[in-house]
């Protein structure tokens, strides 16, 4: 990698205490903000007690990418109206964007990190959309975005997209390359059996010696690295912080 470039580390959530996390790492992607957003209180409070050098990063509200008869659309609060999700350019989809600004501004978050569900299918009425609702938000952050539908990674269009409105692909970089980003955005999901995600997976040194060569091999000014394999999250991103920070 570049003398520039810098990799951040850190997991999917707080795995263990606050307190413990804050200790042995310097950046978290927070999770509670996909389902709703925390209580401002809650947030102010996180950003008083972390280290004054510690990086916030947050995964955007469902309410903005999934459907309203998602099984799991019950967590957001809101109404079972095709109005929101599905990033539609919706009057209601923009003035919860607003909402959701709050929280995100006062925890002093770097990037926003929005992942389509895998029913987000690549065709030209999504991509109007999403090209519409991304050109139209703002609010000063770095927009990453994970689709988990292939046709997406197959399509010229999906590139000229983010290339377009400065958006950083995230992928799971053991199985995806990145297709464009202002940043590298990381995040690693476990091991795969097909189209299954095995969360409970704990790479191993060999795994974590080809990520390296993998990140070195992409790398921009800004790397984030973030593990969300449950279990083994905060373990593998301590060793892996070891490993790129020795070198």
């Amino acid at each position: 990698m570049g003398i520039s470039a810098t990799v951040k580390v850190g997991c999917c959530g707080f795995q263990v205490s606050r307190k413990r996390y804050y200790e042995k790492l310097r950046l978290v992607e927070v999770q509670k903000t996909f389902y709703k957003p925390p209580k401002i209180e809650t947030l102010r409070r996180w950003r008083e007690e972390a280290p004054k050098d510690f990086e916030f990063t947050v995964k955007a509200w469902m309410a903005f990418t999934h459907n309203p008869r998602s099984r799991i659309w019950g967590k957001t609060g809101l109404p079972k109206d095709d109005s929101y999700g599905s990033l539609k350019p919706t009057k209601e989809n923009f003035n919860l964007w607003e909402e959701f600004e709050v929280p995100v501004k006062e925890l002093g978050a770097s990037v926003v990190v929005f992942q389509s569900p895998p029913s987000f299918e690549f065709n030209e009425v999504n991509l109007a959309n999403a090209r519409e609702f991304f050109s139209t938000i703002s609010g000063g952050f770095l927009l990453a975005w994970e689709v988990r539908e292939a046709g997406w990674l197959k399509s010229p269009k999906f590139r000229d997209l983010l290339e377009d409105l400065g958006i950083s692909h995230v992928v799971d970089p053991m199985y995806e390359a990145p297709v464009y980003g202002k940043i590298r955005y990381y995040r690693l999901h476990g091991r795969r059996e097909g189209k299954k995600i095995i969360y409970s997976h704990k790479y191993g040194k060999e795994e974590l010696e080809r990520l390296r060569e993998i990140v070195e091999g992409w790398s921009l000014r800004e790397n984030y690295v973030l593990f969300n394999n449950s279990y083994f999250s905060f373990e593998n991103a301590i060793q892996f912080q070891e490993m790129v920070h020795s070198t």
